[in-house]
C-alpha cells in the first residue's frame, strides 16, 4: 500500500495528461474525472487509476485535489454546487489549481474552501507538457503558507522550480502578467517573420540578426522555430492565448488601470481565432499573419 497521499485530478488533456503520468510513475494513487476530453483519463485509468462519477466524489476520495482546466468558468463549475469539489472536502485537504484563472474567482473559492476546513492554492504553470513528463515545470504557487509546506513535496515531484509566491490569487497574477508578456512577444515576432516575406528578407537571416542582440528569448526561438525550421515546440493554442491575454485585461480593468501594450497581441489572436485559427498552435500566428499579408512562405 502507497505511503503517498491520494490524489484527485480533474482536467486530463494535454498538461494535465503528463502530470498525472509523472505522479504515476512516481507510485501516487490517484482518482481522476475528465473534464473536456477522455483519452488521458483512459490512459490513466488503464494504469491503476480510479475515474471519480463527480467532482464531488473525487474529493471526497482524495487528500489533495488538482484540477489543470482551460477557464475560470470551467474552475468555477467543478468546485461549487451540490457535486463540487468543495461539498466534498473535509478539515485539512488541500485543492491546488494548476490552469490560468481569474485571480477575484481564485480568491472567492479560497474562502469558500477554508470555510470547509481546506486550502486552496493557486499555482499556475511554466513550461510544456514535454516538461510535466519528466518533473522540470515552474510552479508559482500562492495562498495559505502552511498549507503550501505541506504540499511542497509533490509539487516538487512536478516541478524543477517551485515557489511561494504570496497570498491568494498572487499566483494567478503573476500567470497572466507572464503570458501577457509571452503573447505579445509572440505576435510580434510572428509579424516580424511575415514582413520579412514582404521585404524579401530570409526569415533565417531576420533571426541570426536580432538574435545577436538583447531581443533574443526563448519565446523568440520558439517562433523561429516554426517559422524557419518548420518545428512545433510550444504547444499552446491560440485559443488559450487569447483567453490568457483577456484575462490579464480584465485583471487591468479590475484594477481600474488600463492596459496599453496589451491591446494589439489581444486583438490579433481574437481575429485569428475568429477565422478559424483557434486551434493552431501560437507559432502558427507567422502563417496566419502571412496570410492577413497575402503573402505566405
Amino acid at each position: 500500500m502507497s505511503d503517498k497521499p491520494t490524489i484527485g485530478f480533474i482536467g486530463l488533456g494535454l498538461m494535465g495528461g503528463a502530470m498525472v503520468g509523472r505522479l504515476q510513475d512516481l507510485g501516487y494513487p490517484m482518482v481522476v474525472l475528465a473534464n473536456r476530453s477522455r483519452a488521458n483519463v483512459d490512459a490513466a485509468v488503464a494504469r491503476g487509476a480510479t475515474e471519480a462519477t463527480s467532482a464531488r466524489k473525487l474529493a471526497e476520495r482524495s487528500r489533495i485535489v488538482m484540477l489543470c482546466m482551460d477557464t475560470s468558468a470551467s474552475v468555477e463549475s467543478r468546485m461549487l454546487g451540490e457535486d463540487g469539489v468543495i461539498v466534498g472536502l473535509s478539515e485539512g485537504k488541500t485543492v491546488i489549481d494548476f490552469g490560468t484563472s481569474l485571480p477575484g474567482s481564485t480568491r472567492m473559492l479560497a474562502e469558500k474552501v477554508a470555510e470547509a476546513g481546506g486550502a486552496l492554492l493557486d499555482a499556475p504553470l511554466g513550461r510544456t507538457p514535454a516538461q510535466a513528463k519528466d518533473g522540470l515545470l515552474n510552479i508559482m504557487g500562492a495562498g495559505d503558507a502552511a498549507a503550501f509546506v505541506a504540499v511542497k513535496p509533490v509539487l516538487d515531484d512536478l516541478g524543477e522550480n517551485v515557489f511561494h509566491v504570496g497570498p491568494s490569487g498572487a499566483g494567478h497574477t503573476l500567470k497572466l502578467i507572464n503570458n501577457f508578456f509571452a503573447m505579445t512577444t509572440a505576435c510580434s515576432m510572428a509579424e516580424a517573420f511575415a514582413m520579412a516575406d514582404l521585404a524579401g528578407i530570409e526569415r533565417q537571416t531576420l533571426f541570426d540578426v536580432m538574435g545577436a542582440g538583447p531581443l533574443r528569448s526563448g519565446m523568440m526561438e520558439f517562433i523561429k522555430g516554426y517559422a524557419v525550421d518548420g518545428d512545433i515546440q510550444l504547444a499552446f493554442s491560440v485559443a488559450n492565448a487569447r483567453k490568457d491575454v483577456g484575462y490579464y485585461v480584465q485583471m487591468a480593468d479590475d484594477l481600474d488601470v488600463p492596459s496599453q501594450m496589451s491591446g494589439a497581441a489581444k486583438n490579433a489572436l481574437a481575429l485569428a481565432k475568429a477565422n478559424g485559427w483557434g486551434d493552431k498552435m501560437v507559432p502558427e500566428m507567422t502563417d496566419w499573419f502571412a496570410e492577413l499579408f497575402g503573402k505566405r512562405s
